[in-house]
């Protein structure tokens, strides 16, 4: 652990070797995260500039739990890699290009590509996995050029390269205003002597940005941006360079809840609020869109709808569009494109865990934004006096399904029994497994809650 593969870098630039050590590194010891915002505390932040460091969990030959790497026999490496300000910042020029933190995860996959052989793992066979912006980092990296030949495999679980708030069409120049520094040509100069601290705090959340007035998620001034060198072209328009990779993407059912719920804490009038979330999402259709997609989503209300559908109907808003459109979008261009690739598409419903009568949560509740990362990496075999039965066998389909496809490039094919086949994903079956405790042959479908055409034609995602 606390492996360095990148030299400290400096500020706003690409990630260099690191020189290397005299000896034997002693890695016991897990390095400082990234520096960022504290989400516990707002108001502080956390980590170091120096941080581009990655650990490695191997396989033990005695009995263990995934999270020991033991129960899919799989080698996992997690990344530290800038975020934020640090990782982000662009003015959408050469200036200040952005993706730094794009590229030092491409240092990272390049040292593991170059090292892995001695932890026992196979250079060869390296697959990517991400949940939420990890999800987006993941398809963003099978994306550019400077990745062809280094990655096999793909996953990525609620979020992709297409996701509006993944990536940026319109760096500003806020950032500079904000910390004092001038926007002509000095202020390149002015922001690399700025403290790292400062520049990290600057944007503690969408409200401080005075001329946003999309949906929170979507408020994402610090995201990746077409750059014209690591992302040549609009994401939508780079699926060819995934053509060779096997690529499995996936959003949970109701990822879109705690987003639509920060947006629109109360339902008082399903004639206001309703409308509003959607023309948010769908402005750049104008009137015309938000006329339908209104139609499309309330054409299963009765005359006076209860204050669950409601609610249930703005989270499904939220969730489609935040995630599930992108993602839908995101497989069917890799189906599209791909060669020897294949594609799989997935969506998790396990209701959550608190849900039910005299829970937190009600009992309609289904899988919200990052229940699906504790099951994928068998949290509930560590702590199994927590969960039930039917949490642990999920928890054990969803190991046996990632690791088959990180062995195989097939999710049904290896040494963990999975149980039910799942199905590529093509342009034209466009199937998908509906993954929770109660699989059957029935959880295999097309398309998703809405007519993908349809969602298509509403949807503002970037393609």
């Amino acid at each position: 652990i606390g492996i360095s593969f990148a030299a400290k870098p400096g500020p706003f630039e690409k990630p260099k070797p690191h020189p290397g050590w005299d000896g034997i590194l002693k890695a016991t010891k897990f390095a400082r995260r990234c520096l960022q915002i504290n989400m516990i505390d707002p108001a502080s932040s956390l980590g170091s500039e120096d941080s581009l460091y990655l650990n490695i969990w191997v396989p033990h030959s005695e009995n263990g739990g995934f999270m020991s790497g033991d129960r899919g026999d799989v080698i996992i490496v997690s990344v530290g890699y800038r975020v934020g300000t640090l990782g982000f910042l662009s003015t959408g020029d050469s200036s200040f290009p952005g993706n730094y933190g794009l590229w030092d995860q491409h240092a990272a996959i390049a040292w593991v590509r170059r090292n892995i052989q001695s932890f026992g793992g196979d250079p060869d066979n390296i697959t990517l996995f991400g949940e939420s912006a990890g999800g987006a980092s993941v398809c963003f990296q099978t994306l550019t050029p400077y990745n062809k030949g280094l990655i096999r495999k793909a996953i990525s679980q609620s979020g992709v390269g297409l996701c509006q708030w993944a990536y940026n069409k319109n760096p500003h120049k806020i950032v500079a205003e904000k910390v004092g520094c001038p926007t002509d040509e000095s202020m390149v100069a002015c922001l690399k002597s700025t403290n790292a601290v400062t520049l990290t705090m600057i944007l503690k959340g969408p409200h401080d940005i005075p001329f946003y007035s999309d949906p929170g998620v979507l408020s994402q001034l610090m995201s990746s941006v077409v750059d014209g060198d690591f992302l040549p072209d609009e994401p939508g328009n780079l699926f060819h360079n995934a053509a060779e990779i096997d690529y499995l993407a996936g959003v949970n059912d109701m990822d879109g809840r705690s987003f639509t719920a920060q947006d629109i804490p109360s339902l008082s009038d399903k004639n206001k609020e309703i409308p509003v979330l959607l023309a948010a999402y769908t402005k750049k259709k104008g009137e015309a869109g938000l006329d339908i997609a209104f139609a499309e989503y309330i054409s299963n209300w009765d005359s006076t709808p209860s204050q669950d559908t409601i609610k249930r109907t703005a989270v499904e808003i939220g969730t489609d569009y935040i995630f599930l459109v992108p993602t839908e979008a995101a497989v069917y261009l890799h189906a599209a494109n791909a060669k020897s690739g294949h594609t799989y598409f997935c969506v998790m419903s396990e209701p959550r865990l608190l849900a039910g009568p005299n829970k937190p949560y009600h009992d309609w509740v289904g899988a919200d934004h990052t229940d699906d990362p504790q099951y994928a990496f068998g949290k509930l075999f560590t702590t199994p006096s927590a969960y039930g039965q039917r949490h642990r066998d999920l928890s054990g389909y969803m190991i046996a399904y990632w690791t088959n496809f990180a062995r195989t490039g097939d999710p049904n094919k290896e040494h963990l029994t999975v149980p039910v086949t799942w199905p590529k994903f093509t342009t034209s079956g466009q199937n998908y497994l509906d993954i929770n405790a109660k699989m059957n042959e029935s959880s295999v479908g097309k398309q998703m809650r809405l007519c993908f055409e349809n969602k298509r034609n509403l949807s503002v995602t970037h393609m």
